[in-house]
């Protein structure tokens, strides 16, 4: 098995993914919109079994109903962004406040927009 050489494509999708969890872990609303406009595109879509949302305004209040859901759980990347063509995969886990015991874990599946943000998010987890 070879391993991936970074490339400035991987590092991008790297740094992508990582703003992707940034804005799955904050509290501030206004900090939040300001990253959910900066990672989806204006009308990206994201489906997991339990939410649907389209847009910026229904992934913000996704993404509060989260927190108010499990507070003080942080979204935690787990191993590489896998990419090919305008596709990202990644792991993580959802960690409780203490960050010794995973809530769930899980996965996403992305498509790039022309620009470079999410177009389209879909995730898969399991229950810890």
């Amino acid at each position: 098995m070879t391993t991936q050489t970074p490339t400035p494509q991987t590092d991008r999708a790297q740094a992508l993914v990582a703003q992707y969890i940034a804005t799955w872990n904050e509290t501030d609303a206004a900090a939040r919109r300001s990253l959910v406009r900066e990672v989806f595109a204006d009308d990206a879509a994201y489906a997991d079994p339990m939410f649907a949302a389209r847009g910026h305004d229904e992934v913000d209040a996704m993404i509060a109903g989260v927190h108010g859901a499990y507070p003080g759980c942080r979204f935690v990347a787990t191993g590489s962004v896998e990419e090919h063509h305008d596709r990202l995969l990644w792991h993580w886990d959802l960690v409780r406040p203490d960050g010794v015991a995973p809530v769930a874990h899980g996965l996403d599946v992305a498509v790039l927009a022309a620009d470079g943000r999410l177009a389209d998010v879909t995730g898969f987890f399991r229950a810890a």
